[in-house]
């Protein structure tokens, strides 16, 4: 049995998504056992053999500060969520909460894996291949070092290898251009730290890619600094709100509009559930020495229930452990002195 903890308070909707999302989510998995955090009063009476409840009674509002949160609210549903990973009762976490709130507790109580100086948030965005593309960071950090990127970029491969059991996936570095004379002094700085890590077998490095590249599923991983992904992120949830919005005013419209929008709709339909931001729902707060999802705040049961299923595969896969092994052989790299990497090679102007 893999056991998930799910901090049911947080999020826009609360128990009125978590809870049914739980209940779907076990009937789909068998294996899976729940702990259910939050107030008991909100959980009410809960008899599935499955699902234990651990009472919190505090919750962190989406707008509550960082200090609130860690200082005056030490028995939030989120934090009692955590410490559930901590204390080894279960092998993953999962909340729709406060983003800052969650990656600090989480960061406070788990800790970092050695040689990371940073999580990093990670999930997976639709591609035109079918498949997804693998992204990180989305929002934890705004401003990154070279180093930090190459942190990011061994994360990932081992995340995508534990989710897709492939050994060797591809990593791109998000540029203004695929020419390596191109971007900024810190991604020329993270292109020879990835470069290095490829000729050394750490990774499989694809090299520079353009945003675009992420829809076309041109590589498996593509790492970025927080504000750039979240970005990305936020106008691929936007496209797919578009999408229904069209088809909505499309059906309002006249009696031929509507025949043509009948006749266009298998396909419309099938291109939006493939871009429906909900089935790639659940980022990976990567760098822990612990397993924690986050979950979209205004995430509906579906959305939620694909978040608690993908930190289900990733404890079912050893994902941390993955993450570890090649933090660990990588280290060398990694190093505070990673630097010395890059002062055998000469710097290159901008384009």
């Amino acid at each position: 049995m893999t056991t998930i903890a799910v901090d049911c308070m947080g999020g826009d909707h609360g128990v009125s998504v978590t809870l049914p999302a739980c209940h779907s989510f076990l009937q789909h998995h068998p294996e899976a056992r729940l702990i259910l955090v939050g107030m008991p009063d909100k959980i009410g009476t809960v008899s599935h053999p499955r699902i234990t409840v651990v009472p919190a009674s505090e919750v962190v509002g989406m707008d509550d500060s960082v200090e609130i949160a860690l200082r005056k609210k030490k028995d939030s549903s989120i934090r009692v969520a955590v410490q559930q990973v901590k204390d080894g009762a279960a092998q993953a976490a999962v909340s729709a909460g406060n983003t800052g709130a969650l990656m600090a507790i989480s960061r406070y109580l788990l800790k970092t894996i050695d040689g990371i100086d940073r999580p990093a948030i990670a999930t997976q965005l639709p591609n035109a291949k079918g498949g997804a593309t693998t992204v990180l960071d989305l929002g934890a950090n705004v401003d990154c070092t070279a180093e930090h990127l190459l942190q990011f970029a061994f994360m990932g491969s081992a995340l995508v290898s534990a989710l897709r059991d492939t050994s060797d996936p591809t990593v791109g570095l998000l540029n203004i251009g695929e020419e390596v004379i191109k971007g900024n002094d810190t991604i020329k700085k993270a292109g020879e730290l990835l470069r290095a890590a490829d000729a050394a077998g750490d990774l499989c490095f694809h090299g520079n890619v353009e945003g675009n590249d992420i829809f076309k599923g041109t590589v498996d991983i593509v790492v970025c600094d927080g504000f750039v992904g979240n970005v990305a992120l936020k106008a691929t949830e936007g496209v797919a709100t578009m999408i229904g919005d069209f088809l909505r005013a499309e059906f309002s419209r006249s009696l031929w509009t509507r025949m043509a929008a009948l006749v266009a709709y298998p396909v419309i339909a099938s291109f939006k559930r493939r871009v429906d931001h909900r089935r790639y729902n659940g980022a990976a707060l990567l760098g822990l020495r612990g397993l924690v999802f986050k979950s979209h705040g205004s995430a509906d049961s579906l959305a939620f229930e694909y978040a608690m299923a993908r930190a289900y595969d990733a404890a079912r896969n050893q994902l941390l452990d993955r993450v570890q092994t090649r933090i660990a052989h990588a280290r060398p790299l990694l190093a505070a002195g990673a630097s010395a990497v890059l002062a055998t090679s000469p710097t290159q102007e901008n384009a």
